[in-house]
Order: structure tokens, then C-alpha cells, then sequence
């Protein structure tokens, strides 16, 4: 059987070690033969690929990145896009099945193509840990490590000049990487888009923290919202799957604290370098048991479905299930973080 792996939507790292973790399972189990898709979605449309063998994958555990390129494009347009000419280019290929690695975007698709006959297993694959299929997708954890790091820096330098700064971080429609990095680095609010907050109360906060003799730090997801707003901040465009791109609240909120409260406020988005870098032992270790699982899932031929970690286990869900809806952060888990605010 001859499979063939992508990477699609933004990079995450991981994604290497779950390339590793599949080529190796499936030459030493199953004697599989492996190509790589390259940019993700857009090397199907397009019938770009490389091969795969043992040599190619050596040493990839710890590399951040993929070695196959990423990117957004949508499998359904194009001349090269949709179920018939996609079954057509695996035709002409010998390719039996695809395994595709990506988030809610990419798994969506997936599911899609499933649906229209190809033989599809799916991969979660997201920093923001969104995908309500799995307990944790890798990535995540190493861009919470990277946003603790930079939020612990930043508190150096607010507290030198007693100002309050606004950190934004990746969370597109859900918190979690906001959540878990503000409450590793003691943040005095988390502002996420599942809680819409008044500009009011955030200064507040801010007060409360200056009346304490403390600089204030608030991590705020990309996604947030004020309780004013009818939908999130954005002023970059759409991306390939008509979603606007996110980014820029910290800059809004930051002028609107200093005017309220007359607190010195700046604003720092992190951006990019949380996707950036190697991955850490825990999401290194997750992805390789993921790629191992996914060749086991085709060995089995259970197309349609993705594997997932629920518990300390690796299980196998349908991509309905998987795609059915974003998980989000629970009002429970919230208000445990909230009682540390201000």
C-alpha cells in the first residue's frame, strides 16, 4: 500500500515528528511505501510530492516545522481540486490513501473528501487545542511554554516602569493557550473569546493591580471580544477558507486602559513565534504516538476517522465527530482562573 501524508493549515511543532512517527511504524509493521505531500492541500490540487523512506525522516522528532511545507489552500478549488480530480491524481500515483494533518480547516476538508469515497485518515494537528475530538492536540503545549516564557519577561519590564501591558496571544474562536499561559505566569486577567468582558471592568483590574503596588499584565487570546463588540477584531483579510484573518486587540485595549484608568499601557503580540521552534518532549512524544496510530488506522481501514488522544490513550473518532464543533474553554474552568484576577 502506497500512502500519502500532508501537513496543511498553519505550522505547529510536531509536525515532523508525526511524519517520522508514521513512515517508521508503517515500513517496520506494515511494509508501506510513503510520498509526502508537498504544502499541504496544495501539493494534492497541484500532484507535487516527494518520496518518504526511513533516511528522509531520520532525526525529525525534534525539529520544529515540517519538512513538507504547509499552507491554506482549499482542496475543492482549482483545476486540480475536488474528489474527482483528487482520485484521479492518487490513480495515476498508486496511492492508495491520504493521511492528513491539520486542524479544524484541514480535517473539515478531510472529512468532505471522505464523505465523496477517497480513503482519508485525519491527524489533529493545533496549537490553539480546539479540535473537540481530542483531550490535547501537540503543539499546544509547546506554544503555552513559549507564551509563559515571553509573559514572565514582560512582567520584568512592566513592573520597571509600573506600566500595564496587554499580551496577545494566539486563540482564534477559543482561549485555551491564553488560559493555560496566563495562569502559568500568574497574569492579573485572561481575556478570552468565549468571555466577552467590559473595557470597565478591565480597568478595574488594572486599578486593583496598581493600588497593590503592581505592575498589570493581562494575556489576552487574538478572538476576544468586548462586551461591545459584535464580533472579534480583524483588519487583515479573509484566508483560503473565508475566515477572517485574527490579530490586533491588544492594540485596541491597551490606549482605551490608559485613557480609562491613566496607567502607562503598551501592547505586545506574540504572533508567530508561538508556532515557531522545536517542539517539546511532551507535544514530541504525543505527535509520534499519533503518527504511529494513524498508519494503524489504515492498516485497518478505518477511513473517515482521526486518531485522538482521550486520556492517556489513543483512539480513533469519526471526522464528523471530530469537526462537529470547537472546544472550548468551560465556564467552570474560566471562573477557576478568574478568582486569581486583579
Amino acid at each position: 500500500m502506497k500512502i500519502g501524508i500532508l501537513t496543511s493549515g498553519g505550522d505547529c511543532p510536531g509536525l515532523n515528528s508525526v511524519i517520522r512517527g508514521a513512515v517508521l511504524k508503517g515500513l517496520d509493521a506494515y511494509g508501506y511505501e510513503f510520498v509526502g505531500f508537498l504544502q499541504g492541500w496544495r501539493g494534492v490540487v497541484e500532484e507535487r510530492m516527494v518520496p518518504l523512506d526511513r533516511e528522509r525522516v531520520r532525526g525529525l522528532s525534534r525539529l520544529g516545522g515540517t519538512i513538507l511545507g504547509s499552507s491554506r489552500t482549499n482542496p475543492f478549488e482549482g483545476e486540480g481540486g475536488g474528489p474527482e480530480a483528487i482520485s484521479a491524481m492518487m490513480a495515476r500515483n498508486g496511492i492508495d490513501a491520504i493521511v492528513a494533518v491539520g486542524g479544524e480547516g484541514t480535517l473539515t476538508a478531510a472529512r468532505r473528501l471522505s464523505d465523496a469515497g477517497i480513503n482519508i485518515i485525519g491527524v489533529p494537528k493545533t496549537i490553539d487545542n480546539d479540535i473537540d475530538a481530542t483531550d490535547y492536540s501537540f503543539g499546544f503545549q509547546t506554544a503555552v511554554e513559549i507564551a509563559t516564557e515571553a509573559i514572565d519577561r514582560i512582567r520584568t519590564t512592566a513592573e520597571s516602569h509600573e506600566r500595564c501591558i496587554v499580551v496577545e496571544v494566539m486563540g482564534r474562536d477559543v482561549g485555551w493557550i491564553a488560559l493555560h499561559s496566563g495562569m502559568a505566569a500568574g497574569a492579573h486577567a485572561i481575556l478570552i473569546p468565549e468571555r466577552p468582558v467590559s473595557i470597565e471592568q478591565i480597568a478595574e483590574w488594572a486599578v486593583t493591580v496598581r493600588k497593590r503596588g503592581r505592575a498589570p499584565v493581562f494575556v489576552v487570546s487574538e478572538g476576544f471580544r468586548l462586551d461591545t463588540m459584535t464580533e472579534a477584531h480583524s483588519h487583515k483579510g479573509l484566508d483560503a477558507f473565508n475566515r477572517p484573518l485574527m490579530g490586533g486587540i491588544a492594540d485596541q485595549l491597551a490606549p482605551q486602559i490608559e485613557a480609562m484608568t491613566g496607567i502607562e499601557s503598551r501592547s505586545t503580540t506574540l504572533g508567530h513565534v508561538q508556532r515557531g521552534g522545536e517542539p517539546c518532549a511532551y507535544d514530541r512524544v504525543l505527535a509520534t504516538r499519533l503518527g504511529m496510530a494513524a498508519v494503524d488506522a489504515v492498516a485497518a481501514e478505518k477511513w473517515g476517522t482521526t486518531v485522538a488522544l482521550r486520556g492517556t490513550e489513543i483512539r480513533t473518532v469519526s471526522l464528523a465527530e471530530a469537526t462537529e464543533r470547537l472546544k472550548s474553554v468551560p465556564v467552570e474552568r474560566y471562573e477557576e482562573a478568574a478568582a486569581l484576577f486583579g
